[in-house]
C-alpha cells in the first residue's frame, strides 16, 4: 500500500481508520473521503480530505486517478437501522457504491478493502459459534447488501483479479467517533450516558447476546488483513471476526464494577430488537486466525474499563 483511498471516512470505522493509517504510511499518502458527515477536524487538517458520493462513478474515478490510488477502504454504506428505513437509499449508496468502486479498481489495478457484518447472517445461521462457510439468508436489507457485497467482491477476484479482501465485523464500540444508526449503537450509548446521567435506557432486551469488538482491534484487523500475503488467503470476502460476545445486562454488570451507582432499564426497540435476534451470538473466526494470524487485544473487561477512562475524560467527567 502506497497510495489510498477510504470512503466514508467520516463514518465510525473510517475516522479512526484514516488516522491510523496516516500513521503508519504517512499522512500525504492516506486519502480521506466523506460525503453526509463533516470531518472531524484533525481528519481534515492532517492529511488531504475531499467530498465523494460514491454513487458518482466518475467523481470515483478522477479521485483515484488524481492521487494515483493503489488501495480502496471502501466503507461508505447505511447501516442496518437507517437501511430499514431508506431501503432504496440503502441499495443505492451499499452497493451501486461498491460496484463503482470495484470497476475503478479493476482498471486502476487497485486493492479493496470491504467490510461486511454479522449482519450478513440470518434466522437460519447457526447461532453459536457460526461458522466461516455456512447459510447467509438475511432478513434484513441492510445484510442483502453485504451477502450481495461479498459475492461481488468475489466475483471481481475470480474473474478481473481485483485483490479483494473483508472482515465480518461484530458490533463495533468506540470513544472516539458517536454511532451511525447501528443496532448494536446501544454498546457506545450506554458509556456515554453511564458517565454522564448514571442510567441507560437500552433498546435491546437485557438478554440480546451479540458479538462485539473494541475499535483498536476492528482497525488493527483492517490493515492486518490487507498487508497479509495474499498466497495464504483462501476466504478473503468475508472472514468471521470477533473479539467479545455479550448481552446489554453484562455489559452494565460491567460497567457497575467501575461506576457502582449505574442503573439500566429496557425501552427495546422492536424493530432493532428484531434485527438483533436474527444475528449470531457468537461466530467462529478460526479461519482468519490461521489464514492471517488475527488476534484481538481486548476483551470485555479490558474494553469497560479502557471506554470508561476515556469518555470520562472527553466529557470532562474525571
Amino acid at each position: 500500500m502506497e497510495k489510498i483511498l477510504v470512503t466514508g471516512a467520516t463514518g465510525q470505522i473510517g475516522s479512526e481508520l484514516t488516522m491510523a493509517l496516516r500513521n503508519r504510511f504517512g499522512a500525504a499518502n492516506v486519502v480521506a473521503a466523506g460525503h453526509s458527515r463533516p470531518p472531524l477536524s484533525h481528519l481534515r487538517q492532517s492529511g488531504p480530505y475531499c467530498r465523494l458520493d460514491v454513487r458518482d462513478a466518475e467523481a470515483v474515478r478522477q479521485l483515484v486517478e488524481d492521487y494515483q490510488i493503489d488501495t480502496i477502504f471502501h466503507l461508505a454504506s447505511l447501516l442496518s437501522a437507517v437501511a430499514e428505513e431508506k431501503p432504496r437509499q440503502a441499495w443505492d449508496i451499499n452497493m451501486n457504491g461498491l460496484l463503482n468502486v470495484l470497476e475503478v479498481a479493476r482498471v486502476h489495478d487497485c486493492a479493496v478493502f470491504f467490510p461486511s457484518s454479522i449482519g450478513a447472517f440470518g434466522p437460519g445461521t447457526p447461532a453459536m459459534d457460526t461458522p466461516q462457510d455456512t447459510i447467509q439468508r438475511p432478513s434484513t436489507l441492510y445484510g442483502i447488501t453485504k451477502v450481495s457485497g461479498e459475492l461481488l467482491c468475489d466475483y471481481y477476484y475470480h474473474h478481473f483479479g481485483v485483490d479483494t479482501r473483508g472482515v465480518r465485523y461484530p458490533g463495533l464500540i468506540s470513544n472516539i467517533a458517536l454511532p451511525g444508526g447501528g443496532t448494536t449503537d446501544y454498546a457506545v450509548d450506554i458509556f456515554y450516558e453511564a458517565v454522564k446521567n448514571g442510567h441507560y435506557d437500552c433498546f435491546l432486551d437485557a438478554d440480546t447476546q451479540l458479538d462485539m469488538m473494541y475499535m483498536p482491534d476492528a482497525i488493527g484487523a483492517a490493515i492486518q488483513l490487507m498487508t497479509a500475503d495474499s498466497q495464504k488467503l483462501r476466504h478473503r470476502n468475508a472472514f468471521n471476526i470477533t473479539a467479545m460476545s455479550f448481552t446489554p445486562g453484562q455489559l452494565a454488570r460491567e460497567i457497575q464494577k467501575h461506576l457502582p451507582g449505574f442503573t439500566i432499564s429496557y425501552r427495546v426497540d422492536p424493530v432493532r430488537q428484531v434485527i438483533a435476534d436474527s444475528w449470531p451470538r457468537h461466530m467462529d473466526d478460526s479461519a482468519a486466525r490461521a489464514e492471517w494470524g488475527w488476534r484481538p487485544c481486548f476483551g470485555l473487561p479490558e474494553m469497560v474499563k479502557d471506554m470508561l477512562e476515556k469518555i470520562a475524560v472527553k466529557l470532562d467527567k474525571s
